[in-house]
């Protein structure tokens, strides 16, 4: 199965392709190249301001770098688990019997191919 991207390496990818060093880009960014350094690595994400700049900086629109940003949309989850607490026992499940991403995509696909049958 492919593995998606992330936003860190996506900025990463681009920053390397405009011979940026970390440093030179922090600078330019205005935030500190530890702060940068995370974002590539996947511990930190930027506000939507900086994510504006970058895009900017690396001459790609916002839209595609927020098309890298793999993290989970926690408000959906928080919501949706608030009307149906199933939901919330399921995750929770999931986490705890230690299921994959690969393994949930192959159950997301196989939904998908039975909805279209």
């Amino acid at each position: 199965m492919e593995t998606r991207r992330t936003l860190g390496q996506r900025l990463r990818e681009l920053r390397e392709a405009k011979d940026l060093s970390l440093r030179e880009l922090a600078k330019k960014l205005d935030v500190s190249a530890a702060f940068l350094s995370d974002v590539e690595l996947g511990r930190r994400f930027p506000s939507a301001d900086v994510l504006a700049k970058m895009a900017k900086i690396l001459e790609v629109t916002t839209d595609e770098l927020k098309a890298f940003d793999t993290r989970p949309p926690v408000e959906d989850l928080k919501r949706i688990s608030a009307s149906n607490p199933t939901y919330g026992f399921a995750l929770r499940q999931m986490v705890e019997k230690g299921v994959s991403a690969d393994e949930l995509m192959k159950f997301v696909k196989q939904v998908e191919q039975k909805k279209k049958k």
